[in-house]
């Protein structure tokens, strides 16, 4: 087997960066890529042989650009990973807390910490990566201002920690989905997402979903999202517990696919222990 590469979007010292060292190694070759279109772009090309991308956080919701490059791609998700997100507040040495007036990142990160901002009166400006904001901000420094990245971020870039815990639950986590060419090598327990669609007629989606009730088995996410260049059509996002394989899901789904417009399998993988689960749906 070659080297593993993971491709990663934003810079040395993101979150994302964090998560492909905690679930495949810190010796892991790493690809920096500068939007989450050019992660799955450097996968077809073969500079990468999977990807780490974020698909939900635990305050600020699903990444849909993720989910929509998941659907345009045949890609598979084959692990997922849970990642606790710590938010701090970094700045070149020698500022000040009290100067502080702006502050750069990412805009999940500064949705995951906006009642913080608020509370504190710090005016939030939203940058393309939470890590290329440190790093800009290390080559160039600006009067009263300072960034949300991690920890990571603030040792690559010999920033200053003034604060941490910026972020508004203390509970915040980001899911994120190891990607690749091939299916998962199965280790339960598992968990399987899809992407569906229904026809416009009554009792479409209750159809749908009642595949997976009559056969017990559990949703822990269920979620729509409107069809990019097809007003008023919503594709579903949907994970269940176990895999695939297994008899009840497997009939499930071909119920599924009487039932739904379209199907298109994301993938079983082991499923991260401590996950989100909506307690049944």
């Amino acid at each position: 087997m070659g080297e593993r590469i993971v491709a990663f979007q934003g810079e040395h010292g993101a979150y994302s960066e964090e998560a492909i060292h905690r679930q495949f190694g810190e010796d892991t070759k790493t690809l920096p890529c500068e939007t989450f279109a050019e992660v799955f772009a450097a996968i077809q090309r073969g500079r990468a042989t999977h990807g780490m991308v974020p698909v939900e956080n635990a305050l600020a919701g699903t990444v849909f650009q993720v989910y929509e490059l998941l659907i345009e791609h045949d890609f598979r998700v084959q692990a997922e990973h849970l990642l606790p997100i710590t938010h701090h507040l970094l700045a070149p040495e020698g500022t000040a807390l009290e100067d502080v007036k702006r502050v750069m990142s990412h805009p999940q990160a500064l949705a995951q910490c906006a009642d913080t901002l608020h509370r504190r009166g710090w005016e939030p400006v939203a940058t393309y990566d939470t890590a290329g904001a440190a790093r800009a901000l290390a080559e160039h420094p600006e009067a009263h201002t300072a960034v949300i990245a991690s920890a990571l971020a603030g040792r690559l870039y010999g920033l200053a920690a003034l604060d941490s815990g910026l972020e508004d639950d203390p509970g915040n986590s980001t899911r994120f989905f190891a990607i690749g060419a091939d299916d998962a090598q199965r280790r339960d327990p598992s968990k399987t997402s899809l992407v569906f669609a229904v026809r416009h007629r009554p009792r479409a989606l209750y159809d749908a979903l009642g595949t997976f009730a009559l056969r017990n088995i559990n949703l822990t996410k269920i979620e729509s999202r409107p069809m990019r260049g097809r007003a008023w059509q919503y594709w579903f996002y949907l994970d269940f517990e176990g895999h695939w394989r297994d008899s009840a899901a497997e009939a499930a789904l071909v119920d599924l696919l009487r039932q739904a417009s379209m199907v298109k399998m994301l993938g079983s993988y082991p499923a991260a222990l401590g996950g989100p689960n909506t307690g049944g749906a």
